[in-house]
């Protein structure tokens, strides 16, 4: 198999690039070459901003490939580029839309495929359902090879999957646990949230790379262990070594006091309890079969970030706004009980 991705060194699309590497695919890899480092061999690169479209037509214009798939376009002119540069070109395209362009709130907790898409919260979802729309369109009028995937909440070793963080990433929430200082939960925590390492994504997403079956299909990749968030920030605690230190505050609230966009990632998502049917994915890839559980994960994160300096990245003004948010329901608990 030949294929290319663009992008090929993210947090869901850097296992891919490693497991197929493992089974000998003839993989390209086109982007600006800033995390190049570490690519596994036989690996190829093609250097380029997949934007300088011109460019990336010359470069390609002696190739063809089984499978294109884009993990970094976000609104559909994106796709009408990916249009233009790959109509004829491939077999198969692949599209890494979102979960989160599921229908929020949700009518039935469980999510199929067939969950409408509607997310009036977040314009990142948007933005993917219009992508897929375009696509789809594409696909119907032109024979256009789609193939649209939608990940839920995956993570890799380098992040710890979090509710509420800081622009910096997910270190300083494991910093406050280290100093015993109170950690922020949305809501009361009890909602259900669907976490899949990426190393159990990639077995999903190489499954679909060729196969007929999935050509104009949406399929969501994710595994079908579902916990709490307070059982998830009681994983990373305890694979801190330490003892939690919660706070329960409102998902309306935090989105209302934060500067970043917590009204997406949270109202348009995490807030919301999520629990998948994989179905679809299973009779596509029958052998599929997510198989890090999220305790097992969580640890070798905190394992790995632990000894990787360089993943610490300390975020003083998230720090700051969390002891804001704090003390301000603390202020409000003692002036309602004067």
């Amino acid at each position: 198999m030949k294929a290319l991705f663009i992008g090929g060194t993210g947090i869901i699309s850097s296992a891919i690039t490693r497991q197929l590497a493992e089974s000998g695919c003839e993989l390209y890899l086109l982007n600006r070459g800033n995390r190049n480092q570490g690519l596994p061999a036989g690996v190829q690169t093609i250097q380029a901003d997949i934007n300088d479209e011109a460019k990336v037509a010359k470069l390609l214009e002696n190739h063809t490939f089984d499978v294109v798939a884009d993990f970094i376009a976000f609104e559909p002119a994106q796709l009408e580029r990916d249009y233009r540069l790959f109509n004829g070109k491939t077999k198969q395209f692949m599209f890494i839309s979102s979960a989160s362009a599921y229908q929020t709130p949700l009518s039935d907790y469980r999510i199929t495929e067939g969950t409408p898409l509607s997310n009036p919260y977040w314009g990142y979802s948007r933005n993917k359902i219009a992508c897929e729309e375009y696509l789809m369109k594409q696909y119907r009028e032109h024979g256009f090879p789609v193939t649209i995937i939608r990940p839920s909440h995956t993570y890799d070793e380098r992040s710890i999957p979090l509710g509420v963080h800081g622009s910096k990433g997910s270190w300083q929430v494991a910093k406050r646990m280290l100093e015993n200082k109170p950690v922020i939960i949305h809501g009361d925590g009890t909602s259900l949230w669907t976490l899949t390492h990426n190393s159990d994504f990639a077995k999903g997403f190489i499954g679909l790379m060729g196969n007929i079956h999935a050509i104009g299909e949406s399929i969501h990749i994710t595994s079908d262990e579902s916990v709490t968030w307070n059982q998830i920030y009681e994983v990373i605690a305890d694979a801190l070594g330490v003892k939690l230190n919660a706070v329960h505050v409102s998902s309306e609230f935090l989105a209302a006091c934060s500067k970043d966009d917590l009204e997406g990632g949270l109202l348009g998502d995490k807030s919301n309890t999520v629990v998948f049917d994989n179905s679809k994915l299973k009779r596509l890839v029958p052998d599929f079969f997510a198989t890090t559980r999220v305790d097992q994960g969580i640890k070798q994160t905190i394992q790995y970030i632990l000894a990787h300096p360089e993943h610490q990245v300390e975020d003083s003004e998230f720090d700051a706004w969390c002891d804001k948010v704090i003390s301000a329901l603390e202020t409000a608990k003692k002036s309602i009980l004067e």
